[in-house]
Parts: structure tokens; C-alpha cells; sequence
């Protein structure tokens, strides 16, 4: 982990824990952040859903490639970005990181008001594998 983005995780973290409750939320506010498959995601941007990516990597590396359609905004960025993501519509958090490091952005976004957040279950690494569309 850069040090630039272990500040970012524990500036979210810290950010976090200090709120009334530190704890995982799902599709029911009560576990894990729901996880979306990349094929599903795929299936969806093929049926002509409107999807929102929100792609948490370094600006550097959103630059080199990205899912049809992602906005930017660096994990570190999501406390002071997070109006910039749409509270309607489906929205897909990826990285490429494992989804325990996601599950902080997630948290934050669930306090906030956000029901319609899930995350890439393999992230950007996993949709790149499976050799669907990037945009640069």
C-alpha cells in the first residue's frame, strides 16, 4: 500500500469511527457491502442499464483505463466528493483492491444516505480479466 493511499484509508477510517456506530452495512444495513459480479454488471451495461462506476484507484491509474462511463473520484477524495456520486440509479463502487478495503467508502456512503451502492466484486483487475470493454 502507497503511502499516499494508507493516509486516505485511515483518514476515512479515523473519519468513520468517530461517527455514533462503525458498523458493516449490506443491501439491509446490516452486513457487508452488497457485491455485484463482474459478468452481472456486464449483462446490466448490455441491457442498456444506467449504471454510475465510481472508480476509487489513484487519478494515475484511472487515467490508464477504466470501466464504460467511470467517474473518478480516489478513495481518499470520497468525504469531500461524495455529493459527486448520484443517490438514484445503480451505483458500483470498484478498485483494485480487495472489497474489504472498499467497505469504509461504503460505510460512509450508507450513513450518508446513499441505498443504492454496491461494490465490483473483483474489481477493476477482475473486469480487465474477462476482457470487457475499458475506456482510457
Amino acid at each position: 500500500m502507497t503511502w499516499r493511499r494508507w493516509c486516505g484509508v485511515t483518514l476515512l477510517a479515523t473519519a468513520l469511527m468517530a461517527g455514533p456506530a462503525f458498523a458493516f452495512h449490506g443491501g439491509d444495513g446490516t452486513g457487508p457491502a452488497p457485491v455485484v459480479a463482474a459478468e452481472m454488471a456486464q449483462r446490466l451495461l448490455d441491457a442498456g442499464e444506467p449504471l454510475s462506476f465510481i472508480d476509487l484507484r489513484p487519478a494515475e491509474e484511472f487515467k490508464t483505463g477504466h470501466l464504460p462511463g467511470a467517474r473518478s473520484i480516489p478513495f481518499w477524495d470520497v468525504l469531500k466528493r461524495y455529493a459527486e456520486i448520484p443517490r438514484t440509479g445503480r451505483v458500483i463502487l470498484y478498485c483494485a483492491c480487495p472489497p474489504n478495503e472498499v467497505q469504509p467508502a461504503y460505510q460512509f456512503l450508507w450513513d450518508h444516505g446513499y441505498r443504492n451502492v454496491s461494490f465490483l466484486g473483483e474489481g477493476f483487475p477482475g473486469w480487465v480479466k474477462r476482457g470487457y470493454r475499458v475506456e482510457r
